[in-house]
């Protein structure tokens, strides 16, 4: 009796609903007239950077659409740590085209592979800047057609810095995160932060020079949204 009580308890679990991971999505926007960004003007005065520009390009510091879409946000799951799959994921370029970093905004896990490019005609240095203690800084050399630089780090930090000394202008931050639940939101203002387990999460929305918003939501089977609306200070 109790065998058989056994195979049908295994039996009726065997067609309950399991919970699967899903994805977190939503839009970020910003509200009201963006800060003026400022011309770079040192660009234009250097022979070896200027080719190809016929006025200083901008900074982007608040990339907002015709829509109030705002990219370059930074969204993750709250506390989440410990779970870094970094080790195995694929790198992340950084690239310097035009003497700009290329993306300025990005975001890694410990131990994933940060692959540092020079598309340039002209030597640039890599000077990473690190403020929490276990990850390493490097002041690297980069020839024009050189080799690649990779970087990996090994503890959390928010908007590590990249600079070229070279030419101080151009500066890059990475988001270093101890899990692979995290986002940037693109140039329409989406994110998704995909295969999220089942359960209540914190959501976390960070812009480096508009500060931070947060949201409660639960993920179930469907997934969950999560909207962020950041204004000017």
């Amino acid at each position: 009796m109790k065998t058989s009580s056994f195979f049908l308890l295994m039996a009726t679990l065997a067609f309950l609903p399991v919970a699967n991971a899903a994805d977190i999505t939503g839009v970020i926007t910003f509200k009201g007239t963006p800060p003026a960004e400022k011309e770079i003007t040192p660009i234009m005065d250097d022979a070896n950077c200027n080719v190809g520009y016929t006025k200083a390009p901008l900074t982007h510091f608040y990339a907002v659409g015709a829509k109030g879409e705002l990219a370059d946000v930074v969204v993750s799951l709250k506390g989440i740590t410990g779970k870094s799959t970094g080790a195995s994921a694929a790198p992340v370029v950084l690239d310097q085209k035009g003497c700009l970093y290329v993306p300025t905004i990005l975001a890694v896990q410990t131990g994933q592979k940060i692959v540092v490019k020079n598309s340039d005609s002209c030597v640039h240095n890599v000077h990473n800047k690190p403020t929490v203690d276990g990850n390493k800084e490097s002041n690297d050399v980069q020839m024009p057609g050189g080799a690649d630089l990779t970087y990996t780090f090994a503890k959390p930090e928010p908007f590590l810095k990249f600079q070229c000394d070279v030419h101080p202008w151009m500066f890059a931050w990475v988001t270093v995160f101890d899990s692979p639940y995290f986002a940037i939101s693109d140039k329409d203002g989406k994110f998704t932060i995909k295969n999220v387990p089942p359960g209540k999460y914190t959501v976390e929305a960070v812009h480096r020079k508009l500060g931070t918003l947060t949201q409660e939501v639960e993920v179930k089977d469907a997934g969950a949204s999560a909207s962020f609306t950041f204004e000017a200070k």
